[in-house]
């Protein structure tokens, strides 16, 4: 945590992902809140697909108001967090309807402080991936982080510690192409 700051969370994209699954997608680097309210009252039926997606798994870019499947815990100076909080204020009275920055300052308050509960107690660095689901008529979110390694499998600085899900390798046109029969891999019969 830096003098006089606090670590609050900025989105980060591993991979073009986030670009197709959401409308729109938050630009990396963004500070980031949870974003669960855009959700609230909106019965699950009235969400189109990518609507579903976030819902799902998207904390929400500030300055985008997008999308991002993952944040990496950041410090903040206080006038980073203060300018955070009126920002998205201003973005509650313009896309959301709220009448006045006064009116919306508490609630943008009340989410940035919620951002910076997720981060506290992790290191700078940690990402952070949220799940939201209904219970009924609420919202249940679950976080979950993955903490950088020194070294990547693939020594991908870029990835900042954190390694690929799956890693594709192009190969010659003239080569044929490989069928990998997965289910038979599992080598259990089943």
């Amino acid at each position: 945590m830096t003098r006089g700051g606090t670590l609050l969370p900025r989105t980060i994209r591993l991979d073009g992902s986030d670009a197709v699954i959401f409308a729109p997608a938050a630009e990396p680097g963004e500070w980031a809140v949870p974003g669960t309210f855009l959700f609230a009252g909106r019965p699950a039926e009235t969400l189109g697909r990518k609507e579903q997606i976030a819902f799902r798994s998207g904390f929400l870019g500030v300055t985008s108001f997008g999308h991002s499947t993952l944040v990496t815990v950041t410090p903040a100076r206080a006038e980073e967090r203060a300018a955070l909080v009126e920002t998205l204020a201003a973005q509650f009275v313009a896309l959301l309807g709220a009448p006045d920055l006064a009116t919306a300052r508490p609630a943008a308050e009340e989410e940035v402080s919620l951002a910076e509960d997720i981060c506290r107690g992790h290191d700078q660095g940690t990402l952070i991936a949220l799940h939201r689901s209904r219970e009924g008529e609420d919202i249940r979110e679950q976080f979950r982080t993955l903490r950088p390694r020194d070294q990547t499998a693939f020594s991908a600085g870029h990835l900042q510690g954190h390694d690929r899900a799956f890693f594709i390798v192009e190969t010659d046109a003239d080569d044929e192409p490989h069928h990998i029969d997965l289910l038979n891999l599992k080598g259990d019969g089943t």
